[in-house]
């Protein structure tokens, strides 16, 4: 979870309902991938993982695991049914084992580094990448969180579970986490683009806006914003309120007015 960049006390509007759906896909996508990022990012920052996160995180480590354990149960229970052995030396309850201590280790570390602020840059940070990551083709920041970690996940729960070194269940999870992932790091990336790319259309659009106000008829301009044309009788009084008002949509300021 990062802090937001929008406004407060804003009106609701469709780019601010748009902003909410984002920010959930991206906490949701967290709370699933949270058990291998651990693994992946192993020097992430204090808040890269919120108190939230983590706590669903953690309850979603311990409701699966008991979930596969009382199917297999019902299965057994059932006359004449016997449900097929699972073969690997570790299942969900293995992982979730493993996530715990996981946390335990990473809490240590994150207490020190909280304790002595000035030991961290930016506690947002998702930390630098396994080593063997750089070693890869055009190996950018984006496209090792984008491409390269989720596709490693996806290798590796096709090897292990060929190896019969996890079971059938822990090898859907690391599949099912490499999907979210992805998801998780492309909806991170796109918030940092979409930033990007609201200050370049307010630069690029104040010039239109500055010739629609001396030739309203523009019909390139008006284009530009979605709009078909202005009525001949418009007083240009109530033509420039108008253009005041899309200033203020396209720089994301509050219009008083």
């Amino acid at each position: 979870m990062m802090p937001s960049a929008q406004k407060a006390q804003q009106p609701m509007s469709i780019d601010h309902w748009q902003d909410q759906m984002i920010n959930i896909t991206y906490n949701l996508c967290s709370i699933v991938t949270m058990p291998v990022e651990l693994a992946l990012r192993p020097f992430h920052g204090t808040r890269y993982f919120p108190p939230i996160v983590m706590l669903l995180s953690m309850a979603m480590m311990i409701v699966i695991p008991t979930f596969f354990s009382f199917v297999g149960a019902v299965g057994n229970a059932i006359p004449f049914h016997r449900t097929q052995a699972s073969f690997g030396m570790i299942g969900m309850w293995g992982f979730s084992k493993l996530f715990f201590l996981g946390l335990a280790i990473h809490g240590v570390r994150k207490w020190r580094l909280m304790w002595h602020m000035e030991r961290e840059e930016n506690s947002y940070y998702s930390g630098p990448p396994l080593f063997f990551f750089s070693l890869l083709p055009k190996a950018s920041f984006w496209r090792i969180k984008i491409v390269y970690e989720p596709l490693f996940l996806l290798v590796s729960s096709i090897l292990l579970g060929n190896f019969f070194i996890l079971e059938p269940g822990a090898v859907n999870f690391l599949t099912i986490s490499a999907i979210f992932l992805a998801m998780k790091n492309y909806t991170r990336w796109y918030m940092e683009w979409q930033f990007i790319r609201e200050l370049m259309d307010a630069k690029f659009m104040g010039p239109k806006l500055a010739r629609l106000a001396e030739n309203p008829s523009d019909e390139e301009d008006l284009g530009s914003f979605n709009l078909a044309s202005f009525p001949k009788d418009l007083p240009p009084d109530v033509r420039k309120s108008f253009l005041k008002h899309m200033a203020h949509v396209v720089s994301g300021e509050n219009d008083s007015n």
